[in-house]
């Protein structure tokens, strides 16, 4: 049984709900919101690149394991009850897909992804958002020795020092944009993406190769990757009716490229540090509504009582 589905189960055998209501609950289309827009990120670069014919090898093999709707629903990478429980729910080896079946293509290790030349210093990061909400973004980088042609692990990534943390960007033109630092790296390296919700337990991540210059290119060749390239809006709108994310009760929702909204709630940080606090901070209470007929209230009622305890077997 596919992860979502289990948590789905989990969820409706310990509030005892009926058979009908689970359907309902499975059925609810997800929330899409987002993905790294530079360094782009694997779904965005396959996405940009076509899904029914995708022209890198990388993207090819990814539609290959997982199918094109993958890649039609780029910006919805996510766990609805994650509540900053990142690491007890994604095991190794799954990192990119947020061990969602639909997305497991981008879990792939190989060598030859499409990758964003960078270099060591300040970096400014967009995050292409297609539904703006209050949270916390967090982006890790890889170790020296990372090898692409080895699945991605937590282990992997250096959780102690984010190369980027912000609370509550205002999201303008369709981005998120914020600073980071990336420190000194030689070849090919990945950067990992965490976007916590702090009105919602929902969080969302993305994978995004990179290429520092220099070094090895990979174990499985010595041919240079593709350089990555985001979706234009024009190829966001156009596969937009593809796509199996819909929105529901959230404003500016409807556009691939947001107005401006103002930052009136506080700011609530993840606590920063240790892995362990990446895997045990979690998002203030809360959810939004996914409105179908009359399991909304359903629904919502679930969410709210379901997210702080249901946990992946």
């Amino acid at each position: 049984m596919p992860a979502r589905a289990r948590r789905t189960a989990a969820v409706a055998a310990a509030l005892g709900l009926p058979a009908v209501a689970l359907t309902v609950l499975a059925a609810a289309p997800a929330s899409a919101h987002g993905s790294m827009g530079d360094p782009v990120s694997r779904v965005s670069q396959c996405y940009a690149e076509g899904p029914e014919s995708p022209k890198s090898a990388a993207c090819r093999a990814a539609v290959a394991a997982g199918g094109t709707q993958a890649l039609y629903d780029w910006n919805g990478i996510r766990i609805g009850d994650a509540a900053g429980r990142h690491r007890r729910l994604i095991p190794d080896g799954k990192l990119c897909s947020a061990d969602n079946e639909e997305f497991k293509g981008l879990d792939l290790a190989r060598a030859d992804w499409p990758a964003t030349r960078v270099r060591g210093g300040s970096y400014t990061f967009k995050y292409r958002v297609t539904a703006p909400h209050k949270g916390t973004f967090k982006v890790y980088l890889t170790k020296p020795g990372y090898d692409p042609a080895k699945p991605p692990a937590w282990s992997g990534l250096d959780l102690e020092h984010p190369v980027a943390t912000v609370t509550d960007p205002v999201a303008s033109g369709g981005f998120y944009t914020f600073s980071g630092t990336l420190p000194e790296r030689s070849g090919r390296q990945l950067l990992y993406a965490v976007w916590q919700r702090s009105d919602s337990p929902e969080a969302f991540y993305s994978c995004s190769d990179v290429d520092f210059g220099g070094g090895s290119t990979g174990s499985t060749g010595s041919t240079p990757a593709p350089t990555a390239s985001p979706p234009s809006d024009q190829q966001i709108a156009a596969g937009a009716g593809k796509s199996t994310m819909r929105h529901h009760g959230h404003r500016g929702e409807e556009t691939a490229a947001p107005a401006p909204q103002p930052s009136t709630a506080p700011n609530t940080p993840e606590a920063a540090g240790t892995s362990r606090d990446l895997a045990e901070t979690g998002a203030s209470s809360g959810t939004s509504c996914v409105a179908i007929g009359g399991a909304a209230a359903l629904f919502l009622s679930v969410r709210r009582r379901a997210a702080g305890g249901a946990h992946r077997r």
